[in-house]
């Protein structure tokens, strides 16, 4: 399975019309992964501005909102809380851009192709203000603190800006806006700032679901944006994802996957006893909760990926046996360039630990080609580590300076686009070849799959997947239902999807 584009996005941290239209992806960008059964909106450029139903129908006032979202799945949450916060205030959502009252992007910072799409989609909305002089527009999330001031005022696109820790403050800020005012909110907080929300869930199935466990990020890389405009690390307490996961659970969803930027430097102290609570133990505690919740993350960074944390997976059935361990680079300079924090031999040292504690976990990971002064013995180097690290995915991109970070400041971008692309697809080649024989490898192996659906190549057909986070097609059988576990057959494989048959 591949994911490929053209600039860079760092998984680490980072994977929709509410009645969002959700536009997905980690990030209107090109395809991240693409299979004929993408089991990550938020991952697939066809799905991008398409309607997803809500599972959650609150009472409207008679007021609609319209919310796009671009980027990650910490966006994809978010929108989940918006979502709530605004049907709170008696607002229903809508899936006809033409009957809404407020249109609500929420945006993504992280590459320039993302800032391109959303200007443009802006521009579009324009025509919706004429007919409609009394229609909101506002941008939300990543891209309002750092271009506030052009959509309010120079290019004047918008009504009301609100960053990533600011959604709580949105009624106000509608409030302002039909007042006259501009409203705008960017703060970024040090604390969790929607613990005690209860996100508004998308029904992509009624089946798999979110829970935002930390925000922001402390490590620093040079190529990143997230730490501008995420703000620094703050965990949830671990008590209310807990509880978040049993309503889950109890109201039918089988599958949570834990999210944050950086989602294993997850720490959450207890303010009264002192108790710290850290990755691996609140992954314990939320696969202990039933056995038959599956539990994924996602997205991790290699120095957070602790034995600890790797015993803990490998103890419990149902935590799933899938990492997402992004590398960037294969050499070590590079690596020092990006402030990683790691060499290429340590991190092939964190490869191998998770193939001795969990033989059968799957790793995936993201590669950035054409990084400031990376020569051709760099680039040879990530292809070879590719090899060695044997991923069963990746996410791959060429590297575009993004403005106000380290490398843009430090570092000249000095590898021509030409170089980068022949780079990138190289590094694409390569990893469908591996990622082919991963899946000739399953042919024959006999699977547990959680169904979440039926399958887009037929209505006589499920889709689900695997512990390895691998999607999988086979033929329904009566009495089967999305949500019900099943032992598959892998009889044959594609590129990116296994077929199989249920066993017995």
């Amino acid at each position: 399975m591949v994911a490929s584009h053209g600039d860079n996005f760092d998984m680490t941290n980072c994977h929709s019309v509410f009645y969002f239209n959700f536009v997905t992806s980690k990030t209107s960008f090109p395809v991240y992964y693409k299979s004929e059964e993408n089991s990550h909106p938020m991952l697939d450029e066809h799905l991008q501005g398409t309607a997803i139903q809500t599972v959650d129908d609150k009472p409207s006032n008679g007021r609609r909102f319209y919310l796009e979202s671009y980027g990650c799945q910490m966006n994809f949450s978010d929108s989940e809380i918006v979502a709530s916060i605004l049907a709170d205030e008696g607002m229903g959502p809508t899936r006809q851009i033409e009957e809404a009252d407020i249109i609500l992007i929420n945006t993504c910072s992280i590459r320039e192709k993302a800032e391109e799409s959303i200007r443009k989609r802006l521009k579009e909305f324009r025509i919706y203000k004429k007919r409609k002089p009394e229609l909101l527009v506002g941008v939300l999330g990543c891209m309002a603190e750092r271009l506030k001031s052009k959509f309010l005022e120079e290019e004047q696109l918008v009504d009301l800006v609100a960053g990533p820790d600011a959604y709580r403050d949105l009624p106000g800020l509608l409030r302002k806006a039909e007042d006259g005012d501009r409203g705008i909110n960017v703060f970024l907080s040090r604390e969790e700032t929607y613990a005690d929300i209860s996100p508004m869930r998308l029904d992509e199935n009624g089946v798999t679901a979110f829970i935002s466990i930390m925000r922001g990020c402390d490590n620093m890389c040079s190529f990143c944006v997230v730490p501008f405009t995420r703000g620094r690390e703050r965990s949830r307490s671990s008590y209310t994802i807990l509880a978040e996961a049993r309503d889950l659970f109890e109201r039918g969803y089988r599958e949570v996957t834990l999210l944050g930027q950086n989602v294993d430097s997850y720490k959450w102290q207890h303010p009264e006893t002192g108790e710290v609570t850290n990755f691996a133990q609140l992954l314990d505690m939320v696969a202990a909760l039933d056995t038959g919740l599956r539990v994924r993350f996602s997205t991790s960074h290699p120095k957070d990926i602790t034995d600890e944390v790797l015993y803990t997976m490998a103890s419990r059935n149902n935590i799933c046996k899938y990492i997402h361990l992004p590398v960037q680079s294969g050499s070590s300079r590079i690596l020092e360039l990006m402030n990683r924090t790691y060499d290429r031999d340590w991190y092939l040292g964190r490869i191998e630990a998770i193939r001795r504690i969990i033989p059968d976990c799957a790793v995936s990971s993201d590669i950035i080609a054409g990084f400031c002064t990376e020569s051709e013995m760099d680039h040879q180097e990530t292809l070879s580590i590719m090899e060695l690290a044997d991923y069963s995915m990746s996410y791959m991109f060429h590297y575009s300076e993004r403005p106000g970070t380290p490398a843009a400041k430090k570092l000249k971008d000095d590898v021509d686009m030409a170089t980068k692309k022949r780079r990138l697809n190289e590094i694409i080649r390569l990893q469908n070849q591996i990622s082919h024989r991963h899946n000739q490898r399953d042919v024959g192996m006999v699977y547990e799959v959680l169904i979440e659906g039926n399958s887009k190549r037929s209505e006589d057909m499920f889709k689900g997947r695997n512990s390895q986070n691998k999607m999988v097609v086979f033929d329904k059988k009566p009495g089967l239902k999305a949500g019900d576990y099943v032992r598959v057959k892998i009889d044959n494989s594609s590129s990116a999807t296994l077929h199989g048959n249920i066993v017995a």
